[in-house]
Order: structure tokens, then sequence, then C-alpha cells
């Protein structure tokens, strides 16, 4: 399974490095709310690829591929959660406020940023299909327990998102701070953070 495994993770680097939704989002947090909140939004994306995984895993992604309504209507719901993340955002008053109460200015732990961001990733069919396409390309027909090799795959598949999404954040994080120091900057971060999660969320209504 070894080469498999490496051919695995190669392909697996270049999806997640790809721009998308997820790593725009870690990007936009650890920007507007510090590097530890982005790491908090990358370790949420990568732990959501687990419940993608069980669920290609047990089938029922063919389901939803079976399903163009349960489709939409997860994929709305997911859409209808972004943009709620980016009206809190835009409504809150800088210093680490997105998604918090009512747009306060209150700081948001990271333990919900983190259920926040595992919970955006849930939401996203596209996420479970594209699993349950991705990874039976990479299981070796010798080795048999495609169930048991799949799980392997997924889980490595969100240990290096962790990696990617981490380093994102990290790197993200020392320009929020250096825009922070900047009087008013944080208003506007937060700002921009409100208009990226707007933009997913209608690049997600739009799609098909």
């Amino acid at each position: 399974m070894l080469p498999n495994l490496l051919l695995f993770l190669a392909a697996s680097l270049a999806v997640t490095i790809a721009p998308g939704p997820d790593n725009v989002q870690v990007l936009a947090r650890a920007m507007s709310q510090g590097r530890a909140a982005g790491v908090a939004a990358a370790l949420g994306f990568a732990s959501g690829c687990v419940f993608h995984t069980t669920l290609a895993v047990v089938g029922i992604a063919a389901v939803l591929r079976a399903s163009p309504m349960a489709f939409d209507a997860i994929k709305l719901a997911g859409a209808a959660y972004l943009m709620w993340l980016g009206v809190q955002a835009l409504r809150s008053r800088g210093g680490l406020s997105v998604g918090g109460p009512g747009g306060s200015g209150a700081p948001v732990s990271r333990w919900r940023i983190f259920r926040q961001s595992v919970l955006a990733n849930m939401m996203n069919p596209k996420v479970t299909l594209f699993f349950l396409v991705f990874l039976p390309q990479f299981v070796n027909p010798w080795l048999g327990h495609p169930d048991g090799q799949m799980a392997i795959l997924g889980a490595v598949f969100a240990v290096q998102t962790a990696v990617v999404f981490g380093a994102i954040a990290w790197g993200a994080g020392y320009v929020g701070e250096w825009l922070q120091r900047r009087p008013g900057a944080a208003v506007w971060l937060d700002r921009l953070a409100g208009v990226v999660f707007l933009l997913l969320a209608l690049r997600i209504v739009w799609s098909s």
C-alpha cells in the first residue's frame, strides 16, 4: 500500500493547497482574529474530514449523490451558516470579534471557532462527495478490507490538512498582527473576514 499512500499524500497536498472555501476561511480567521484563532479553525476543518470519511465509508455519500434534493438542502444550510458568520463579522467592532454574540466585539473562544469550523465543513456536501470519489482511487484491491483502507486514507488526509492549514494560519497571523497594531485596522479586518464569508456563501449557493 506504500506507493499508493505516497501518491495519495501528494495528491492530497495538491488538493489542500489549492484555494478553496476552507483554507480561505482559515486565512481570514488568522488575519482578523489572530494566529491561534486561525490554527483553531484549521484543526476544525481537518476534524471535519473525519466526518466526511465516515460518510464515504458507510455509503451515505452515495445516497446524497443520488438525491439532489438532500444535497441541495444541506448545501443551502451550509451557505446560510456562512452568511450568518459573515453578518456577525460585518457587525463587529474589531478586536477578535468575528462570530461573537451580536457582533459586540467580545473575543471568541478558540473552542468556539473550532466548533464553528467543524460545523461549516460538515455542512458542505461537496466534500462528502469528493471523498466518495477521491478515496477509492487509492485503495489497493489486493490488500482487501477497502473500508479499512479508506478510513486510513481519510485519517492521512485529515492530518495533512491540519498541517497545511495550520501553516497558512501561522503565516497569516503575522500579517494580522502587523495590521492589528494600526489604528482602526482591527475593524477593517473583521469587515474583510465578513465579506469573505458572504462571498463563500454565495459561491456555494450558485455552484452546481
